[in-house]
């Protein structure tokens, strides 16, 4: 467990309600005393219809860069482009497509909304949409998928489609998984010539052209494409493609048993282990990666681990230092080609602080199992990476939802649930691909997204993109402590992380002059693992315009709040008091995750 840092901040939170709890029982309000010396009584208030669909024409847009927006637009209705709540230009809208050039400054998240106003009072939000400017994607990356490279695949429309989708959601970077022939010899062919068609480790069939149209139509979105592979594998062919018994790795000492991963009968081999660290073993796969970088535009290298292997043995007998190797592998291929991007998955964090500590990954990648199952598990694995890459990596969680289902859609509070914490936390997901990933062998579908499911997370990846600076702008060295203090008749217990059953936990980062207030909902959960494994997990007990006391020393010139689950993600300015050190507002609405900001 990494010791936490917060800055000297505290805020003492005392909520209550007007009106009933969704669980039953009056909330009596909050009087605010004599001595008041601030007030912000007068704000436009917020509605929203949600008919207006929205996209863009990338997923992510360097500094300047146009941008081309479509959507149904009503000629009536006015678009505004908001930075951390802020309006930075509006102009009436002029039709169903239109452009905006993006603003100079680099590594940015925008929400664009399309409104009308009401009245002079109020603004009726009729659709967002969020834009990332950044000029390198790892600045704040979302990670995608994809896992079926077959023919169908090359029918019309059908890869434009998925990443379109992708784009929606502004994936920036794409692992492609189980796309190769051989771990040992990933490309399907050799450098003189590319195969058509070509076996996967399951015997299913690839087409390069397949693999080529994916990299293409996601270049067009500027996104990346990354390939996949193990640092480590090999099948049993291996030796007649010129792979040395000597690199093996070994369960005993005496070069007895050979490490190895066992695969289902029927595909084409298990996968045996070599030991990462031989030098000879690393030029062997960097000739091979040669290959694939020649006939693929592949953008980097996705690497593989399986996760702690116990004490293992070398050729000559002698214990191999896992982590150590793969520090060692990741180094050796980052010189063959300095150019391209690596990413290597720490399984179940074993050997994350080598990882992170070579300075050559791009960001920092867990696939997360039981032993990590709690939600404080995934602070904790941020706070860690934060450490070990002295603050520069961000985090990509690998965490497969509702494990333990088949042949079902998606349990939605679970997902949403997770997705808000991990976002909240400053962290992204990997789940979002050709389909919603459910399983660690990424080409499985057992559990299905629904309508309903694909809409709400175009909701949460529009939130984490239009508000990256304030949820992953900064590390956790940002973080402040938040006091919760409920002075309900029938309270909402309120708690700073880590979360706690029947409660609301907050978390909390000073981000310049802005108090960022994270509102996570736990007040109907039985249980504190991010897993929902049997997909169970009920909708929360909404928070409903529920009067919040804040102690705040400085001054206060704005208080706002914007969720996912309300307005589409739009901003809204609040109207509150301050006096005596409190400030007195109304939180308007908590579902599973608000956000609130101090100015």
């Amino acid at each position: 467990m990494v010791k936490r840092l917060l800055y000297p901040i505290t805020l003492v939170i005392l909520a209550v309600s007007c009106g009933k709890d969704p669980q039953g029982g009056e909330h009596p309000g909050i009087n605010p005393g004599p001595g008041e010396t601030n007030s912000v009584t007068e704000v436009i208030t917020v509605q929203s219809d949600i008919t207006v669909d929205l996209k863009t024409d990338k997923a992510i847009y360097a500094p300047g860069e146009e941008i081309i927006f479509t959507g149904n637009v009503p000629s009536d209705a006015k678009i505004r482009y908001r930075h951390m709540g802020e309006t930075i230009h509006e102009h009436a809208a002029s039709g169903s497509q239109w452009t905006w050039t993006a603003p100079s400054a680099d590594g940015q998240g925008y929400m664009v909304e399309v409104y009308r106003q009401r009245d002079e009072k109020t603004d009726l939000v009729l659709g967002t949409i969020a834009v990332d400017v950044s000029s390198d994607w790892t600045m704040f990356p979302r990670y995608g998928f994809v896992g079926d490279f077959g023919k169908n695949k090359l029918d019309a429309g059908v890869i434009e489609a998925e990443m379109e989708f992708l784009s929606r959601c502004h994936i920036n970077g794409v692992q492609f998984y189980d796309w190769h022939n051989k771990h040992h010899w990933p490309l399907g062919g050799t450098m003189d010539k590319l195969d058509e068609v070509y076996k996967d480790i399951a015997n299913r069939d690839v087409y390069n052209a397949a693999v080529k149209k994916y990299i293409d139509v996601q270049h067009s979105y500027g996104m990346k494409a990354m390939f996949y592979n193990l640092a480590f594998g090999v099948l049993d062919d291996a030796r007649a493609d010129g792979v040395k018994e000597e690199w093996n790795l070994y369960k005993k000492s005496g070069r007895e048993d050979q490490d190895a991963h066992t695969l289902p009968g029927g595909w084409k081999s298990n996968i045996y282990l070599v030991n990462p660290g031989n030098t000879e073993w690393q030029n062997y796969l960097i000739e091979r990666n040669k290959e694939v970088y020649h006939h693929l535009d592949f953008d980097g290298f996705h690497i593989d681990q399986l996760g702690s292997r116990g004490t293992r043995y070398d050729w000559n007998g002698k214990k191999v230092d896992l982590p150590a190797g793969y520090a060692s592998f990741i180094n050796a291929m980052k010189k063959a080609h300095p150019d391209k991007r690596l990413v290597f998955n720490a399984v179940s964090s074993y050997g994350s602080n080598r990882i992170a500590e070579t300075g050559n990954v791009d960001f920092c990648y867990n696939e997360v199992w039981g032993s990590e199952e709690q939600f404080k598990d995934l602070y904790t694995i941020i706070k860690s990476n934060d450490m070990n890459s002295n603050h520069t990596l961000k985090s990509i969680f690998a965490a497969y939802m509702n494990y333990e289902c088949s042949n079902r859609e998606f349990n939605i509070p679970g997902v949403l649930l997770t997705d808000a914490v991990i976002f909240a936390l400053g962290g992204a997901h990997l789940e979002l691909g050709d389909h919603m990933l459910c399983r660690e062998y990424f080409p499985s579908q057992d559990v299905k997204m629904s309508p309903a499911l694909k809409t709400l997370i175009v909701r949460y990846y529009d939130f984490m993109t239009a508000y990256q600076n304030l949820l992953r702008g900064e590390s956790s060295k940002a973080e402040v402590q938040v006091e919760v203090v409920s002075t309900a008749t029938r309270k909402v217990p309120f708690n700073n992380w880590p979360p706690k059953e029947a409660s609301v936990t907050t978390y909390a980062k000073k981000i310049g002059d802005k108090t960022v207030i994270n509102f996570l909902n736990f007040r109907t959960v039985d249980n504190l693992s991010w897993r929902d494994l049997k997909g169970t997990r009920p909708a929360p007990a909404k928070v409903i315009k529920s009067p919040i006391k804040i102690k705040y020393e400085a001054k206060a010139t704005k208080v706002w709040v914007a969720s996912p689950d309300q307005h589409a993600g739009a901003a809204q300015e609040l109207a509150f008091t301050q006096e005596n050190g409190y400030i007195l507002v109304t939180l308007p609405s908590l579902e599973y995750w608000t956000m609130l900001v101090i100015e």
